[in-house]
């Protein structure tokens, strides 16, 4: 049996341990089709999507593949509960749903009586071992190195670490973005590899291709940074002039800026000015403080500005480090099967050495 075949390939259903992360205005229907008929697993961005966007992504991902996939959404989006009616009467193709705010464990139960994979994304040890006690199947972890809202500990860390505290399958993120990080993940006991930036770098991706050249035009890894100016949380972004204005403008100017997102927000999803009002109460009693949930709308809103207005400079840019060492878009299809063939390559090498210090 391939060493390619792992407990995630089992889980999922898929051919590869391959997993596109859903990625707010970059995972549609069409990258994560591609990744899916391309033997990897791909997530549905469900977060930064109205509950009739959704309806419509599901429907055309199902038109375009045979192949299971994935939904990702978050309980403090205003259409979290239609979300997850939309995933259970689809549940026959949405083999696994992803999140970090996640649900609370009658809501993963449900899943679970429906066959669906409850697999959180997490930052920290803690979470991990909290995650599965709530129910999940499966462990995304993402260290460091990895784009969007992210820990300060390295993959390389908090990979082991994780590995020696659960008992389901775990995935590696942060970092990867070629055949020689899946073959490192397997090596270390991980069941795959998860990968957001390097999907986003692709010619499925749907982020326009002026944003996309300030992803290819990045050569330092210093140059993709955690910043907590956007909306109060680290969150690991290329540096760009907005950014570096955020951080330079003061309070009065950050809480200016949120309230300008926060009421975009609100008119992208429907939220009510009520509903807003509960969300602040909520997060107020949950500990994460008021200035960060006035905050807590810039990220979609300033990340759609570049994703899908095409104006990177008036937007931000969520992005690991790895971006700093790719060069090309090549198609999902030949990504992933350049992936498979280094790892077969590295894992049969591996093999190979093994086999003559044993002669």
């Amino acid at each position: 049996m391939s060493a390619l075949h792992t407990a995630l390939t089992e889980k999922l259903g898929c051919r590869y341990p391959i997993v596109q992360t859903a990625m707010g205005w970059v995972a549609d229907s069409k990258l994560v089709a591609a990744t899916s008929n391309a033997g990897g697993f791909g997530f549905l961005a469900a977060a930064t999507m109205s509950t009739a966007t959704l309806e419509s992504e599901i429907a055309a991902v199902r038109a375009a593949t045979g192949a299971n996939f994935g939904v990702n959404f978050h309980m403090f989006q205003p259409n979290a509960r239609e979300v997850i009616e939309l995933v259970l009467k689809n549940a026959d193709r949405v083999r696994a749903v992803s999140y970090g705010r996640g649900p609370d464990a009658q809501t993963i139960k449900r899943f679970k009586d429906a066959g669906v994979l409850c697999m959180p994304t997490v930052g920290a040890l803690k979470h991990a071992v909290k995650a599965v006690q709530l129910g999940a199947d499966i462990i995304t972890v993402q260290g460091g190195e990895g784009g969007g809202h992210t820990g300060s500990v390295p993959t390389t860390l908090l990979l082991p670490q994780v590995l020696d505290a659960v008992n389901v399958p775990v995935v590696a993120a942060g970092g990867f973005h070629n055949g020689r990080g899946l073959a490192g993940a397997l090596a270390y006991g991980a069941a795959g590899i998860a990968m957001g930036t390097r999907f986003l770098m692709t010619t499925e991706s749907p982020v326009p291709r002026g944003t996309l050249q300030k992803y290819i035009d990045v050569k330092e890894p210093a140059h993709i940074r955690a910043s907590t100016a956007v909306d109060g949380m680290p969150q690991r972004m290329i540096d760009n002039p907005l950014l570096l204005k955020l951080e330079s403008g003061g309070l009065l100017h950050r809480l200016f800026v949120a309230l300008a997102s926060a009421w975009h927000w609100r008119a992208h999803t429907g939220m009510t000015v009520g509903h807003m009002l509960q969300t602040f109460v909520a997060a107020l009693k949950d500990g994460d403080g008021a200035i960060q949930t006035m905050m807590a709308a810039n990220a979609p809103v300033l990340i759609q500005r570049a994703m899908v207005e095409g104006r990177p400079d008036e937007g931000v840019l969520p992005s690991g480090q790895v971006a700093a060492v790719i060069d090309a878009l090549p198609s999902v299809a030949e990504l992933i099967e350049s992936i498979v063939a280094q790892a077969e390559q590295r894992l049969l090498a591996l093999q190979t050495i093994t086999a003559d210090a044993a002669v």
